[in-house]
């Protein structure tokens, strides 16, 4: 299978004053098309620090960085703004949506800068997005009018609009209890199933048994690459919590 991301001796160096400090220490990966996979570590492992490299929000101070057959060290500002808004889509643990824009248009606001789709043909993707993750009856409703499970989708669902190579998931689980969180898996669940790459960072070991791959990063290296025997237990875990409890709507 074909690699979305190869990652070859990545080192990225901060200067504080006349310190310097490595946060990643020549990083080898290749993620496969399809994989998901979650990153672990205790904080200040590096494992932010590559995520934003890999969300071409930095860049690395040495080594090489290919998504999706790209060379991202060869980009200028202009190229990786292009490229990050055309194969990246991102999850973060605060949601992120603007609090007086509905979810179907909080959906929209990556496609504004694609000049070759029409308002209509906008929130028609739009609309095609807030279906893949179950909430078509909230389109016109406000983020502070959802529960917090909610506005997680929606955000997933502004992810997906663009209909990434790679998406990036950054603690989505963080600020949710233990059912919705399950729910919010089950979604990544099924948009791995369809074959989109994830990539998810997260301290809780239940939420990172659902991926397919955990690597395990400490003093910014790669420690550990684990496959994740335990992921059909899971998933199975995941579908019975979830048909028992039904009767709360996220």
């Amino acid at each position: 299978m074909a690699s979305t991301i190869i990652v070859k001796d990545l080192v990225k160096t901060f200067h504080m004053g006349d310190v310097e400090v490595k946060a990643l220490r020549g990083i080898n990966v290749e993620i496969e098309k399809g994989e998901f996979m979650a990153i672990m570590g205790s904080s200040g492992s590096g494992k932010s620090t590559f995520m934003n490299i890999l969300g071409c929000l930095d860049v690395p101070t040495s080594g090489e960085y290919i998504l999706d057959g790209v060379k991202v060290n060869s980009l200028n500002k202009d190229q990786l703004a292009d490229l990050r808004n055309k194969k990246i889509g991102f999850v973060f643990q605060s949601f992120n949506l603007l609090s007086r824009t509905s979810a179907l248009e909080n959906i929209e606001l990556p496609l504004i800068y694609n000049n070759t789709l029409s308002p209509k043909q906008r929130r028609e993707k739009a609309l095609d997005a807030l279906d893949i993750v179950g909430l078509s009856s909230r389109a016109s409703h406000m983020p502070n009018q959802l529960s917090g499970g909610q506005q997680q989708r929606v955000a997933i669902a502004r992810s997906l609009v663009n209909e990434p190579v790679i998406l990036l998931a950054d603690e989505p689980t963080g600020n949710l209890d233990t059912q919705t969180s399950f729910e919010i898996m089950d979604i990544f669940q099924k948009l791995h199933q369809k074959g989109i790459t994830i990539i998810l960072v997260t301290h809780e070991n239940d939420i990172a048994s659902f991926a397919t791959s955990n690597i395990i990063f400490r003093d910014g290296m790669i420690r550990e690459r684990l496959v994740v025997k335990e992921r059909k237990v899971a998933v199975e875990e995941v579908k019975l919590f979830l048909s028992q409890n039904r009767q709360t709507i996220i």
